[in-house]
C-alpha cells in the first residue's frame, strides 16, 4: 500500500482535533453553513471516510502524540508526532515519514520515493493582472475557456476543452495551513518542506502561486487565498452571507479532448452585480484557492452537450467591466478585443468554485 501526503495530513488533522478540540474541515462547513450542500469541486478533495472509523485511538503525552486506528496491535494505523518528525506504520510493512521537511514512502522495502510536488503549470489564466505568455496562447485548454457574453444563448456551439488534473491535491486543516510557510520571504523554507529543488519548474510554479496570491487586487477586485477549506468558508460568507448557494463544473465523462458542445436551453442566471465570490483552484502541493469579488459580474449555469451525448454541467462567469484588467491578458489577445469594450465570459474547470446568495 502507498500513501501520500494527504494521508499524512488526514492524521495530522486527527491529532490537531484530539489535542485541540478544533473541527476538521468538513465539519466545519456543516457546522457553518448547515443548509448548503458542498459541491463536487470540494467533496472531490475531502476524504472523511476516515472519520468513522471508532476505534481510533489518540494519545497526547509528553514525547509527543500517538495515534492507533485499530485495537489490534500491529494491525492497524499508528502515528507517532515526536522531535521534529511524523511517523506513521500502516501494518504489514508500510511506513509513511515526514521528517526534515519532506514526505518519503516505503512498502516494505528500503526505498525512497519520488517526494510529493505539485504538477507542471502554467500561469494562471484568471489573474486579470498578467500579460499572456506564448505558452497560454497557443494552450488549448486556456484559449478555450474565454468567450463573448453575446454568444451565451442556446444553440450555440463552441469548441471546449474540459481537463481534469491528474494532480488533486487535497485541504489540510487550518491550524496545519496556519502553521505551514506560505510568502514570498520563506521561500527556501517552503522547497524544504515539499523536497523541491528551488530551479525547479515545480519551484516555480508554486513561487507564482505565492506571488498572484501576495500582489494587490485591481479596482474593483477583493481578494483573498484561501489555504484551508475554513478560511474559504469564513472569507465568502463575510463576503455574501451565509444563506448562499455554492456550485461547480461537473463533467459526465473525464478527459475526453477538444469537443464541440452545444449550450442547450436551460441557460440559468446564478446571480449578479457584487454578490458572487469565486474561488480559482491554484496549482500548489495542498488545495489553496484564490477567492476574489468582484463588481459588474454575472454567473451563469450552463447545460452543455457534445454531438455523441456526453453532457457538463458548466459553470460560467461573465465579466461586464474589463477596462482594469491588464491589455495583453490571454482573454483580449484570444478574443481579438480591447479592454472595457464588451463583457467577456469564462467557464470554469471542474475543481473551480462559485459562490451567489442563495435566492
Amino acid at each position: 500500500m502507498e500513501y501520500s501526503l494527504l494521508s499524512v495530513f488526514m492524521i495530522l488533522n486527527l491529532v490537531l482535533v484530539a489535542a485541540h478540540g478544533a473541527l476538521p474541515p468538513e465539519l466545519y462547513w456543516k457546522s457553518v453553513l448547515p443548509t448548503t450542500p458542498m459541491p463536487k469541486a470540494i467533496t472531490d478533495i475531502l476524504h472523511s471516510d476516515w472519520m468513522e472509523d471508532k476505534s481510533t485511538n489518540v494519545n497526547v503525552g509528553k514525547g509527543g502524540v500517538s495515534v492507533h486506528t485499530s485495537k489490534e496491535k500491529h494491525k492497524g494505523t499508528s502515528v507517532n508526532v515526536g522531535k521534529g518528525a511524523v511517523n506513521v506504520h500502516a501494518g504489514k510493512g508500510t511506513n509513511v515519514n515526514v521528517g526534515g521537511g519532506g514526505v518519503s514512502v516505503s512498502a516494505g522495502h528500503k526505498r525512497k520515493e519520488k517526494p510529493v510536488t505539485v504538477t507542471v503549470g502554467s500561469y494562471s489564466p484568471f489573474a486579470y493582472r498578467y500579460a499572456a505568455t506564448e505558452t497560454q496562447i497557443h494552450d488549448d485548454h486556456k484559449t478555450t475557456l474565454f468567450f463573448l457574453e453575446n454568444n451565451l444563448h442556446p444553440g450555440t456551439r463552441m469548441h471546449l476543452n474540459f481537463i481534469k488534473s491528474s494532480n488533486e491535491p487535497t485541504f489540510i486543516p487550518r491550524q496545519v495551513a496556519d502553521a505551514t510557510p506560505f510568502s514570498s520571504d520563506k521561500l527556501n523554507d517552503i522547497f524544504n518542506e515539499f523536497y523541491v529543488e528551488p530551479e525547479s519548474e515545480e519551484a516555480h510554479i508554486m513561487k507564482n502561486t505565492i506571488k498572484e496570491c501576495e500582489d494587490a487586487s485591481i479596482e474593483g477586485e477583493e481578494k483573498y487565498c484561501a489555504t484551508s477549506l475554513e478560511s474559504m468558508v469564513d472569507f465568502s460568507t463575510l463576503k455574501l452571507g451565509k444563506d448562499v448557494k455554492v456550485v461547480s463544473t461537473v463533467v459526465e465523462k473525464k478527459n475526453i479532448g477538444l469537443q464541440k458542445y452545444t449550450v442547450k436551453s436551460e441557460v440559468k442566471k446564478l446571480a449578479s452585480g457584487d454578490k458572487i465570490v469565486v474561488c480559482h483552484k491554484q496549482n500548489y502541493p495542498y488545495a489553496i484557492f484564490y477567492c476574489h469579488k468582484t463588481e459588474n459580474t454575472r454567473a451563469y449555469f450552463v447545460p452543455l452537450e457534445t454531438d455523441n451525448g456526453i453532457r457538463v454541467k458548466a459553470v460560467v462567469v461573465c465579466h461586464t467591466n474589463t477596462s482594469k484588467w491588464n491589455p495583453k491578458h490571454i482573454a483580449f489577445q484570444v478574443l481579438k478585443i480591447k479592454p472595457g469594450i464588451i463583457p467577456i465570459c469564462h467557464f470554469l474547470p471542474e475543481d473551480h468554485i462559485v459562490w451567489v446568495p442563495s435566492n
